[in-house]
């Protein structure tokens, strides 16, 4: 069982960390592969998001390849089987954010279902 807790939960942080590489953003399809079709988010600002919405912005470039998202302190946990809870903590350009994301394992594979943002100092 901790074999399968250990696989679900570095399955989902690979996914976590495609959806941070610019190469990965700047294409709504491999974006796409990754969120769940019901996927919502809270960002840091407040702001409610969905599928469409975010792939306005990931498609915008908004992660320079010469500045990626610098990631510490991520750790994850099964909520239940095929379900995964991750945080972390990530810093683009100074714009520090504590970050928690739901994933969950669907027909196709992982997918990011929710994800939220938090400013910090």
């Amino acid at each position: 069982m901790a074999d399968e807790s250990e696989q679900a939960v570095q399955a989902a942080i690979d996914g976590e960390l495609r959806l941070l590489d610019p190469e990965v953003r700047a294409s709504s399809a491999r974006v796409l592969e990754l969120l769940d079709p019901e996927f919502t988010e809270i960002g840091a600002s407040g702001r409610w998001w969905d599928v469409e919405s975010i792939l306005t912005v990931t498609s915008a470039g908004s992660v320079s390849p010469e500045s990626p998202v610098e990631v510490s302190e991520m750790s994850g946990a099964v909520l239940a089987p095929g379900v995964v809870h991750l945080t972390y903590f990530a810093d683009n350009q100074g714009h520090r954010v504590w970050r928690s994301s739901l994933w969950r394992l669907t027909e196709t594979g992982w997918r990011m279902y929710f994800h939220q943002g938090t400013l910090t100092s």
